[in-house]
């Protein structure tokens, strides 16, 4: 009986050793699309949204912390207002 279960174990470890080493298939080369037509529009969408509408002097990154702080703030409580407007 003992040899059997050698037999098993060893069948199974040569099992596992196998599929361990044996040589993978390489994937296939990426095949090259060209540009994806969305990109233009979602360009021109972060090119509109960094135009920065409504904020003053320019980039908010360009504001000193304290500055930049109160726009957040200000910008806050213009959202809680437009919210309560609705109740």
């Amino acid at each position: 009986m003992r040899r059997l279960y050698a037999w098993l174990a060893g069948s199974a470890g040569g099992l596992a050793a196998y599929r361990a080493f044996r040589r993978r298939p390489k994937p296939e080369p990426l095949v090259e699309q060209g540009p994806d037509p969305r990109a233009d529009a979602l360009r021109a969408r972060l090119a509109e949204a960094r135009e920065g509408e409504g904020e003053p002097a320019g980039e908010p990154e360009a504001l000193d912390p304290e500055a930049r702080r109160r726009l957040v703030h200000e910008q806050g409580r213009a959202a809680l207002d437009e919210m309560h407007a609705g109740e």
